[in-house]
């Protein structure tokens, strides 16, 4: 029997058993798909090396973040003294006091991002997939989390907890999964109407393994497209909170720390803001060519 001879419906693994090809895997496919993607591929190779810089230059820069020099207050960038990206009002090097901000910040971004996926994902897939009033009881617990506001949230754990950057981020993450369940549970009802579901729920596989194997991998596209943009929002946000004592302070720093302190000296000293802010852009860019680049990969209609 011949490939040609097996109809148009013939699933990818039958075509490819008939042409003596090994039948690749969805992640395979998802993977090569997104390697063609120009654009994605050099926003990765672009994040990989801001984010090797942010480890590698305050190890090896022969400033240190808080090392001052009074003699070179504001100076322009230069190539001499290794002030490459010039210096701050207490004459600190801002070259590695932007790679080790960029540290911090994608710290902070991926730390509060993979608390808000590991639970709006578990939650958002259990109420889509569950439904009925189990459904409705959890998403109204959304509703009432939701009117919650961040800051007041944040102000109590402080006060509980102490100054703890790492705990209050956490925290922001404990609240930003509500939209990422909302997202979750949306796609997880379109997905749960799937003839392939519905396959898996009449030969009595658990609801786990469902979830596991089916609901899951196949909202995957839209949560990732949310993730790169929660990463470069989280890093905002800690800039806000760190404007108003409650994010990142002395002696780190962050690029949301760089950007407000250079936007009190803008006409001055530009480049002081210039250079956080413009690594803040090309994060995000990077991030958001990503997001589309795995959702294309990932999108089941391409598979």
């Amino acid at each position: 029997m011949s490939a040609e001879r097996a109809g148009p419906l013939a699933s990818a693994a039958v075509r490819a058993a008939l042409s003596g090809d090994a039948p690749q895997s969805l992640w395979r496919q998802a993977a090569r798909r997104f390697r063609r993607n120009r654009a994605a591929m050099g926003s990765v190779v672009v994040l990989a090396l801001i984010a090797a810089s942010s480890v590698l230059v305050p190890a090896v820069w022969p400033h240190g973040i808080e090392d001052a020099n009074w003699e070179s207050i504001l100076t322009p960038p230069t190539w001499a003294n290794s002030h490459w990206f010039g210096t701050d009002a207490n004459g600190r090097d801002l070259f590695v006091r932007v790679f080790y901000g960029g540290r911090v910040s994608l710290t902070i971004g991926l730390l509060t991002t993979l608390v808000a996926l590991s639970i709006g994902v578990f939650y958002g897939s259990l109420a889509g997939f569950t439904g009925g009033r189990t459904d409705n009881l959890m998403m109204r617990l959304v509703d009432v989390m939701y009117s919650m506001p961040l800051l007041f949230f944040i102000i109590i754990l402080v006060t509980v907890f102490g100054r703890n950057i790492y705990l209050v981020f956490v925290a922001i993450g404990c609240i930003e999964w509500l939209t990422m369940a909302r997202i979750v549970r949306g796609q997880t009802l379109a997905v749960k109407t799937r003839e392939y579901v519905e396959s898996a729920v009449a030969i009595g596989l658990g609801r786990g393994a469902i979830l596991r194997r089916y609901v899951i991998p196949n909202v995957l596209g839209p949560v990732i497209v949310y993730v790169t943009l929660l990463i470069p929002t989280n890093i905002v946000v800690e800039s806000y909170l760190s404007f108003i004592g409650l994010g990142v302070q002395e002696p780190l720093t962050s690029w949301g720390v760089l950007i407000s302190q250079g936007a009190g000296q803008l006409d001055s000293a530009p480049w002081l803001i210039a250079f956080p802010a413009g690594f803040l852009a090309v994060t995000m860019f990077c991030f958001n060519f990503i997001g589309d680049g795995l959702r294309d990969a990932l999108d089941p209609g391409e598979r």
